[in-house]
């Protein structure tokens, strides 16, 4: 592991001792927002956009692709949680969260930063049996989907990980990124994780910020009607049927 990766794996363990997560626990996303006071916000977009932060003031604001699966919406989340906390002067950003990509320097260290932080090492070292570490590339199939279901990741965000860890070799990656659904329905394992979900859900105190923003003319009032139809609350038609009342 290079020194940048052992930076950011030391901001990710401090990030969740400072949530109160174990070095071994899953991330819980609903308690987090509200222990962070974000506002996430789950839409359906086109399949190339993954997700956006959003600072504006002392509100937090993450947007999801709902239309991706939930596996893949939880490390976006958590790509978005480094430009949010741990990224100097962020403010906006939208994202494709999963490439790696090293010409791009802050989307980078958000993937990187993403990876250690919902896949600690200790957690993923856990449960991976002892005769699978003995060596490169004896992980089994059963244990990727066990380190999957319980970090609710994608195996691809899996493979990059144990590929750091130097648990496999990078040229492993193609014989387990495909049938990923069918081979956890085969092992009894839940596919949910790996299909679309969360459509136009909505965690946090979306509508009371939205009405303090344009209390104190941060958002106009079209932007503010805009933001609530967004969670599907018709301003507009809330009034008239109060006025009817």
């Amino acid at each position: 592991m290079r020194q940048a990766d052992y930076e950011l794996q030391k901001k990710a363990f401090q990030f969740r001792n400072d949530l109160g997560i174990g070095p071994q626990e899953p991330i819980i996303f609903k308690n987090i927002f509200h222990k962070l006071g974000i506002v996430a916000v789950y839409k359906e977009m086109s399949k190339k956009f993954s997700g956006m932060s959003v600072k504006v003031g002392e509100y937090k604001f993450i947007l999801i692709n709902s239309f991706h699966p939930i596996c893949r919406q939880n490390f976006t989340i958590c790509h978005e949680l480094y430009h949010l906390f741990i990224q100097d002067h962020f403010q906006s950003h939208a994202c494709i969260t999963g490439e790696f990509n090293r010409k791009n320097k802050p989307e980078f260290d958000a993937d990187r930063f993403a990876s250690f932080l919902l896949m600690p090492e200790d957690g993923i070292l856990d449960l991976i049996p002892e005769a699978e570490l003995k060596k490169k590339n004896l992980i089994t199939l059963p244990t990727f989907l066990r380190i999957e279901q319980y970090y609710n990741c994608s195996r691809t965000a899996l493979l990059y990980r144990l590929d750091n860890l130097e648990l496999i070799n990078i040229d492993k990656y193609e014989d387990y990124r495909y049938n990923v659904c069918k081979e956890a329905i085969k092992h009894g394992f839940d596919p949910a994780l790996y299909l679309p979900g969360k459509k136009d859900l909505v965690i946090g105190d979306y509508g009371e910020i939205a009405k303090k923003l344009f209390d104190i003319e941060s958002i106009s009032e079209t932007h503010y009607a805009k933001l609530m139809r967004d969670i599907g609350i018709d301003i507009d038609a809330e009034i008239e049927n109060h006025d009817r009342s």
